[in-house]
């Protein structure tokens, strides 16, 4: 202890600690409103520096509510009758209520009546200069030595020691594990309860009494909070107990119990030294107008938001889930502080509210709102969630699964709500936080661009549960300008990305220009733009978080579904045909089964719990209406009109593309498809509310127009998200697709000619050295035409399409080579497994094989069963579509260039169907590869019949010398009229067409006995006498016309040296051709019977025996 004399030491200590109390508030004093209470309450000579002598400067509505209530009792009067006033001692008040206030007195007897209830400050009252010796009187608290009695209560330490029996007895009185902090929220507690009751006791007071009570008051609540801010930055100024959390923590403790939900149910009365829900936002609103002004509130208030928004119960590995609901508490007090706008701004002004130093995968931890924001359900960050909740997937009922969704469904969008509020709050409460919370998206993306790309490992970037939940956040700031009618749509700034600078667009790839073109137009209209405005903001940040979050979240469940089939395919390899069991490889075999299969449903859960937030139906909802409102927006932004969708955009779209639209990011189209191809693939059930309009306009609006597309895969996924529209849902045998396509005035018009622009344009030039293999997973042209078929519109719009002739050729000729690659794949596969299957069926053979060899072959059958199925479904909706058209219009197919490779593609698989090897087709359980000989042979003749009236379709079938037969027609007449697939009367006609076919067979082969054909007049690439010759202008290379319209189709390159070539550059050869025609006169001289009534052909019965 010190030697000195303790009372000067303890007058040091306290004028040390009330000069710098004072020198942190002195910038906001300001003298009390003038009035009588200032000679109410004369200043003493002071003892010491006082803290606050004085009124707040800070621009408050405290002075003015505590005048208020005498407006309306003076307006009161004048309607009544006069009143005595009430006279009120205000010096006895003052006394009354200092003391009960601060809980002190300078009256020994005060205390001992209240059982030290009320604290005797003997040292005070022995110290005060107004004290005449030998004087009696009690003595009174006034206004003036507020500060005084405040120190002196607080500097009272309950561990102190005493020789003085008396102050002893006021030590042992002072509750031992009372914190300063509890003390002052006790003490502004009891004044706020005591104004409340003044103003209600003196319902029509004297008007200077009650200036002057408030005036007191006043003063008295700005010292409790002046020194409650000072004991939050400093816990330790004044004695505290020891072994308890001080300062900050305890604030937060009271913010924390703001959530019924955190926190075990209670007394609804909170202790006196707490604040409960209904005090909180004064006290914290009192605590703003005092410390706001030069931003004192960032050091006070500062650590309470970093211990609440850090709080060690956001980082439980359980999440948002289980029985602690903590979270909650976090929420609800940060709730309470935004609600007070200045600390809302104070928030955004914090460095950890946007730290410079954070990386990609640390900006969810050190932010802080990042710690919040990153609460979902995803297993990656919450494995504990999936493993709770989704357990032995395989086991669970729909039930059990569809009460676990409902539960943490509710959860997040309790957790997603109130981020939106708090959020929503901080935008509101300045120009500096909006621009705060903006920025804050806007590095969230920044910094998380690597998370678009194909492997990124997940721990290098944030997390998919805190991009998905600032996702949510701005879908809800984004729906007061998605209205229905669009009426905001224009207020989007289609110059955003020249005058911001808050996204950064310098890796991104245009939807069609270069980055020179780009950063050209952004020179060109840098200075014309005016600053983007909070729509423009929120709809830019939207599209790219949707990119680098929500899509990319997509993506990772998506790569579920394919590991689990990879596990699969493991899984049978392991099993294989069970000859491991009995033998000494059994256990090793059975712990790799079991092991795979703990592995498939780690996966499984793992995709149930992204299902819960991922197909949440109020994300989803949100998520199409943004969708179609950004589909809308690009619409509009080339609408030459700029009226979309007011009326609906013309299509097709003029041939300039406008810059404005060519230099946006790719990402934002190519999201676009991309959510609606996954929402149509997975819920389909959300488009029955709206979105279905918008979608087939976007639709067809590109597919009409795709020179407006770049990427030719973009260009695909556009008509993969129709396909997916119209496969069967529910009671929906089109799906939920098929009714708009029949029905919408756009779609009659214009879907027939961009499915067939798409189908020739598009699918051919991906540019890859697979395109044309990959195009069979994009063509899925022929599933929707089968859903539009039966509509008269649409088949007349394919009538007029015939009307461009060489459009139409190309079309035709695209889909026959579709058919012969499609069935060549999927009948040769089923032979392999019809193959395979009979080896594997004879055991005792099977047996005798190695290991090795069984598991491989078996293999083999397991990707061969993968692959025929989609060939099997494609190739026969194929063969249906060109059933269709033959039916519908015959002159394309008997183009020169058509009708040999139609027919030749015809009699291959009728031969495959029906002829000697068709046994090698029949497989174990057809319906597996969904595999229908029998309608695929009714197909294929209904095709026949439908040309067999056309004389140069007879000639190609009979001059097609690899597979015609007439057998084969014989065969599968039979079959037709067994099964039945076929009425009698076709199978006439068959008949008729087969004895035409076998006519001009003879005819043909009467024609070819020509003898030695000079080489100039035989065609270079098919090595038969050209017809109609032409020379090719790069190459000069003479060729038949027949032949490279042929070509043309399906490669527009001269086929000698690669360079561009059109049908329209070729030079006839009229010279050669009369040689030609010459030669051919005279070796020949006979007649044909092409083309002659079928009366004159043949004469047989009606009946086919």
């Amino acid at each position: 202890m010190s030697q000195g004399n303790p009372q000067d030491e303890a007058d040091r200590i306290r004028a040390k600690r009330l000069a710098k109390l004072q020198a942190s508030t002195a910038p906001s004093s300001k003298p009390p409103s003038p009035g009588p209470s200032q000679a109410s309450a004369p200043s003493s000579t002071p003892i010491s520096p006082s803290p606050k002598p004085k009124v707040s400067a800070a621009p408050s509505p405290v002075p003015v509510r505590s005048v208020e209530p005498l407006a309306s009792p003076s307006v009161l009067l004048k309607r009544k009758p006069a009143v005595t006033p009430l006279k009120v001692d205000i010096l006895s008040w003052q006394d009354d209520t200092l003391s009960h206030v601060l809980k002190v007195t300078l009256d020994k007897s005060v205390a001992e009546k209240s059982g030290y209830d009320i604290v005797w400050l003997k040292n005070l009252a022995a110290d005060r200069p107004d004290r005449l010796a030998g004087q009696t009187k009690p003595i009174r608290l006034s206004g003036d030595i507020i500060d005084r009695l405040l120190i002196a209560r607080l500097e009272l330490d309950p561990q102190a020691m005493s020789d003085d029996f008396e102050y002893v007895a006021v030590l042992a009185s002072l509750p031992p594990q009372m914190s300063v902090f509890e003390y002052l929220v006790g003490c502004w507690k009891r004044l706020r309860s005591i104004r409340a009751t003044l103003l209600k006791k003196l319902a029509q007071p004297p008007v200077n009494e009650i200036q002057q009570a408030s005036l007191i008051l006043e003063k008295l609540r700005d010292l409790i909070i002046s020194y409650t801010g000072l004991t939050l930055q400093e816990p330790e100024m004044f004695p505290q107990p020891q072994g308890r959390l001080l300062g900050p923590p305890e604030l937060v403790a009271s913010l924390l119990s703001l959530s019924a939900l955190s926190t075990p149910l209670s007394s609804s009365v909170s202790p006196p030294g707490s604040l409960d829900a209904s005090e909180i936002e004064s006290f914290l609103q009192d605590l703003a107008l005092r410390f706001e002004p030069d931003h004192e509130i960032d050091d006070v208030l500062g650590p309470v938001v970093r211990q609440l928004l850090f709080h060690q119960s956001l980082w439980r590995p359980e999440g948002l889930s289980g029985g602690d609901s903590s979270w909650r508490g976090i929420v609800s007090g940060l709730e309470a502080l935004v609600s007070v706008k200045s600390i809302a701004v104070m928030i955004t002004r914090l460095p950890e509210w946007n730290t410079p130093s954070a990386t990609a995968a640390s900006f969810e931890k050190m932010t802080l709102m990042g710690p919040l924001c990153r609460l979902n359900v995803f297993s990656v960050e919450w494995p504990i969630i999936a493993q709770t909740y989704f357990s032995d997937p395989t086991k669970r009922t729909k039930a059990d699964v569809e009460s676990s969704y409902a539960s943490l469904r509710g959860t997040l969008k309790s957790l997603q709500s109130s981020l939106f509020q708090i959020f929503n709050t901080l935008v509101r409460a300045s120009p500096e936080s909006r621009e705060a919370v903006l920025q804050y998206f806007a590095t969230a993306v920044n910094l998380n661009k690597r998370r678009s790309g194909m492997q990124v490992e997940a721990e290098t970037v944030a997390s998919d549960s805190f991009m998905v939940n600032l996702q949510s956040v701005l879908l809800r700031f984004a729906e007061p300008f998605m209205d229905a009618r669009y009426t905001k749509i224009d207020r989007i700034d289609t110059l955003y990305y020249a005058v911001s600078q808050r996204l950064d667009l310098k890796e991104e790839t245009r939807i069609k220009a270069t980055s020179d073109e780009a950063a050209k137009w952004v020179e060109e209209n840098r200075d014309n733009a005016s600053a983007p405005n909070f729509i423009s903001d929120i709809f830019y940040l939207s599209l790219a978080l949707s990119h680098y979050g929500y899509l990319k979240t997509i993506q990772t469940y998506e790569d579920f579904a394919k590991h689990v089939d990879e596990l699969q395919r493991h899984l049978d390899m392991i099993s294989g045909d069970g000859s491991w069991m009995g033998s000494p490889f059994q256990a090793r075999t059975e712990a790799a089964i079991n092991q795979v299969k703990a592995d498939m449903a780690k996966i499984q859960a793992q995709q149930l719990a992204f299902r819960v937030q991922l197909l949440d139906p109020e994300l989803v909802f949100r998520s199409i209406g943004f969708m179609n409102f950004v589909s809308t927006w690009l619409i509009r932004s080339i609408d030459p009109k700029k009226s979309h969708p007011s009326p609906i955009v013309e299509l097709p779209l003029p041939v300039d593309v406008p810059m404005s639209f060519r230099v946006l990011p790719e990402y934002i189209l190519e999201d676009v498809v991309d959510y609606l191809l996954f929402v149509v693939r997975h819920s389909p059930e959300s488009f029955d509310l709206s979105g279905k309009n918008e979608l087939v306009i976007f639709a067809l609006t590109f597919l009409t127009s795709t020179w407006y597309i770049k990427n030719p895969f973009l260009k695909a996924k556009v008509n993969e998200t129709i396909f997916y529209g119209i496969l069967p849902y529910g009671n929906e045998r089109h799906g939920i697709l098929g009714g708009t396509l029949n029905t919408h005035p756009l779609a009659l018009r214009h879907l027939m000619p961009a499915l067939m622009h798409f189908y020739i344009a598009e699918v051919e030039q991906t540019g890859a050295s697979s395109q044309f293999y990959d195009k069979f997973s994009k063509r899925n042209i022929a599933y929707i035409l089968k859903a539009i078929w039966d509509n008269p519109t649409h088949r007349q719009a394919l009538k007029n399409e015939t009307h461009n002739v060489e459009k139409f050729v190309r079309f035709v000729n695209l889909m026959i080579n579709d058919v012969t690659y499609l069935m060549d794949e999927s009948l040769s596969e089923l032979t392999q497994i019809h193959n395979i299957q009979t080896e594997m069926k004879d055991e005792a053979t099977w047996a005798t094989k190695s290991a090795q060899y069984r598991r491989e072959r078996e293999g083999t059958l397991r990707q061969l069963e993968r692959h025929a199925s989609g060939y099997t479904t494609l190739g026969k909706s194929t063969v249906g579509l060109l059933k269709d058209f033959t039916g519908e219009t015959k002159a394309p197919f008997m183009m020169p260039e058509i009708v040999d490779k139609l027919a030749a593609m015809l009699d291959y698989n009728l031969d495959a169907l029906v002829g000697p090897k068709c046994k090698e087709l029949t497989v174990k359980d057809p319906e597996k590869y969904k595999f229908s000989p029998r309608q695929l042979l009714s197909d294929i003749l209904q095709v026949y019949l439908n040309l067999s009236d056309q004389g140069d379709f007879v000639r190609a079938v009979a001059g097609d010398g690899r597979s015609y037969r007439k057998e084969l027609f014989e065969l599968a007449a039979a079959t037709a009229r067994r099964v039945p697939l076929k009425t009698e009367t076709e199978l006439e006609q068959l008949r008729l067409f087969v004895v035409k076919v076998e006519e001009a067979k003879a005819t043909i082969e009467a024609e070819e006995d020509l003898g030695e054909i000079p080489d100039e007049f035989l065609d270079p690439l098919m090595f038969t006498v050209m017809r109609d010759p032409v020379t090719l202008p790069s190459s000069r290379t003479i060729i038949d016309r027949s032949t490279i319209k042929s070509h043309l189709l399906s490669d527009s390159k001269d086929p000698f040296n690669r360079a561009p070539l059109t049908i329209d550059d070729v030079v006839p050869d009229p010279e050669l051709k009369a040689r030609i025609d010459a030669f051919l006169a005279d070796r020949r001289n006979k007649s044909t019977a092409l083309d002659k009534p079928e009366a004159e052909i043949v004469n047989m019965d009606v009946s086919m025996d």
